[in-house]
């Protein structure tokens, strides 16, 4: 089962360039086109907007590639 994340919760998450870390600014619960693509989300299955705390760098995600750190 997918932890429940909320805004504000800190993440990390694995990218290409490693293990980052940041912010969620916000939850989408509907389908959404982000980056030209269409994200889909679910209240069951949310997305999760998360900005970098190295960069300015927001990226989106769904709840099973995050983990909650403090």
């Amino acid at each position: 089962m997918t932890a429940k994340f909320k805004v504000s919760d800190h993440v990390r998450w694995n990218s290409e360039a490693g293990h980052v870390s940041g912010m969620i600014i916000k939850v989408h619960k509907k389908n959404t086109d982000y980056k030209g693509y269409t994200r889909h989300a679910s209240a069951d299955d949310p997305q999760f907007e998360i900005k970098s705390d190295k960069t300015d760098h927001v990226a989106m995600h769904k709840g099973t590639a995050l983990h909650k750190i403090d």
